[in-house]
């Protein structure tokens, strides 16, 4: 399991069209990869899920992954997330 803090930098948050964005980034590995933010987790890999986060700009938010290609889905999602 791998971890990291970030801040959502999004003027806008995490509405609908970067939560679609991240859920397709997100589905392209096995590996489960969740969001926490406000004492709430989400799949990463389900739109309603992270919507349901209601991230908006400057929101901490903690990306977790675990599974075979761990490392690499958490990079790939940071580097979209910032």
């Amino acid at each position: 399991m791998v971890e990291q803090t970030t801040k959502i930098l999004n003027e806008e948050g995490m509405h609908a069209r970067p939560a679609g964005v991240l859920v397709k980034r997100a589905s392209q590995f096995s590996s489960l990869i969740e969001v926490e933010a406000n004492g709430k987790k989400a799949n990463a890999k389900s739109i309603m899920g992270i919507m349901t986060l209601g991230l908006q700009r400057n929101s901490e938010i903690r990306v977790i992954a675990s599974g075979a290609d761990e490392e690499q889905a958490l990079i790939a999602v940071l580097e979209l997330i910032n």
